[in-house]
């Protein structure tokens, strides 16, 4: 059931535009959606998604332009104008109180006698023909279940646009079967879904248009039989992915055949990833691919002893450390520069240079049971003159420096420690141009200088100018393995939005 192009729009969006501070994260965007359609919302990280849905749930206040509803124009200033206008957001992870019934979940917040919210939520559920057990307790449920939760929750406040967000993420097949079935019956009930995935397959399966969003805009807009595959990857392409992708292929390619790796995992299995299996090799920046969610940092995280691994084994220079703790970790010659400087990477009340020599307080030679001060400030003067980091002395506290500063005297402390290993999430997220040069500058020089680099990047461009080799992770798994002459933008996107690149480019 699709709305007659004569009729007002279920929902128009139209030229909004927000800014935070100086970073346009939404440039003019506009999107529409009529009654029974599903409209399946794709891009990369950071292209606006998330920005835009939380607008049209009053979230966030656009800087300009107009959301309608129904041809009427709305001011969401707040989540609650949303919802009584109809709209329901459901989040990629449920919120459920754990404790409480799902039907005390799903009536909360209702003043109607619990008789009359019991009586329409049946009438709901039949017309649906959903069967759900309304007194099982919440903690009792799959995450396939708390999403049903979620979706009745909507439906009882009449909901007539449901904004779904990588709601299958989680799903087991089967649970993805089901919850297809469950929008279809939305659909045949005129309800309007903004269906946003990662995964293209979906996108042929469940979707009646689809729309590509790219740096804050709507590039690409239409119905889903408009499109096959490779017109939606090459969407998502940036405009300067053909010149980068010449750059890369005139890059040296490096032979590793005969080469013992010095960091390897064997079917290595964590929470979020599973049977991962890779080589790197010293002097060799090997670049891990994927969108979020995709199950990197988890990968990550869990080498570094930060998260417990499930199965399958970490090799570092012929030594098992699988299970080690992060301190034994680091000992062992594997440091870790963390996506989230702010929360994982500074101390920002404490000076400069005690954060850069703070990876190597359990060295003899700063001291054995005193602080050797002399010797602490030798050392971070050393990666604050080799990595130009901008101070005013060591003693300037760290949260007084630039974004690319901070982060120059994060990879300074991780390789204060000397490793065989470093491994690099999101290095350049968040810094500017100036910076991001010299913190590339500086990955290459640790290859030069034989350390091996994990780059954990969602910059597909970052991955094609850096890497030496590159995989792909798609729900936990490594969907494909590129050496240099295969990293493009092109390959690296469809690998990282599940579509089989071919075993021509496998390495």
């Amino acid at each position: 059931m699709v709305g007659n192009n004569n009729a007002p729009k279920l929902l128009s969006v139209r030229s909004i535009s927000k800014a935070f501070g100086t970073n346009k994260v939404l440039k003019s965007a506009d999107l529409d959606l009529e009654q029974g359609e599903v409209l399946a919302l794709i891009g990369g990280n950071g292209a606006g998604k998330s920005t835009l849905m939380k607008i049209i749930m009053g979230i966030y206040q656009p800087d300009s332009g107009e959301i309608s509803i129904d041809g009427k124009t709305i001011a969401m200033t707040k989540p609650s104008v949303a919802l009584s206008a109809g709209i329901y957001m459901v989040p990629q992870e449920p919120m459920l109180f754990p404790n409480m019934t799902v039907e005390e979940n799903i009536t909360m917040g209702f003043r109607e006698s619990r008789r009359e919210l019991k009586n329409r939520l049946r009438k709901i559920m039949e017309d649906i023909g959903w069967t759900f057990d309304l007194g099982r307790k919440a903690n009792s449920l799959s995450i396939a279940e708390q999403t049903l939760v979620e979706i009745l929750r909507a439906l009882l406040r009449d909901a007539k646009i449901l904004i779904l967000d990588e709601p299958t993420s989680a799903l087991t097949f089967d649970e993805v079967e089901s919850f297809f079935r469950v929008i279809g019956d939305l659909r045949k009930k005129g309800i309007g879904i903004i269906y946003i995935t990662h995964r293209l397959a979906e996108v042929f399966e469940i979707a009646t248009h689809v729309s590509i969003m790219c740096d804050g805009i709507i590039t690409l807009h239409g119905p889903v039989g408009d499109f096959n595959r490779d017109m939606l990857v090459k969407s998502l392409l940036p405009p300067n992915a053909e010149h980068t992708e010449k750059k890369a292929a005139e890059c040296k390619i490096i032979d590793y055949s005969g080469k013992e790796p010095i960091f390897e995992l064997r079917n290595f299995s964590g929470y979020g990833f599973s049977n991962i299996s890779l080589k790197v090799y010293p002097g060799e920046i090997l670049g891990v691919a994927g969108v979020v969610g995709a199950g990197r940092t988890e990968l990550v995280s869990t080498i570094f002893g930060r998260d417990k691994a499930l199965s399958g084994q970490a090799i570092l220079d012929g030594k098992d450390i699988t299970g080690m703790k992060t301190k034994d970790i680091l000992k062992a010659g594997i440091n870790y520069v963390p996506e989230d400087r702010y929360l994982f990477g500074i101390f920002g009340i404490s000076s400069v240079g005690s954060n850069i020599s703070s990876a190597n307080l359990n060295d003899k030679s700063l001291g054995r049971f005193i602080l050797n001060r002399r010797s602490e400030q030798s050392l971070a003067q050393t990666y604050i003159d080799h990595f130009r980091i901008k101070v005013t002395g060591q003693d300037q506290l760290m949260s007084s420096l630039s974004g690319g500063n901070q982060q120059k005297a994060v990879i300074a402390r991780s390789l204060s420690t000397k490793p065989k290993l470093v491994i690099m999430d999101e290095p350049t997220r968040g810094i500017d141009a100036a910076a991001r040069g010299d913190i590339y500058s500086i990955i290459h020089k640790l290859r030069d200088e034989g350390v091996a680099i994990l780059l954990v990047s969602s910059d597909m461009e970052e991955i094609v100018e850096l890497s030496d080799r590159a995989v792909c992770v798609f729900q936990g798994r490594v969907n494909a393995e590129l050496c240099k002459e295969q990293i493009t933008q092109d390959n690296l996107t469809s690998a990282s939005f599940g579509v089989d690149i071919g075993k021509e480019t496998l390495v």
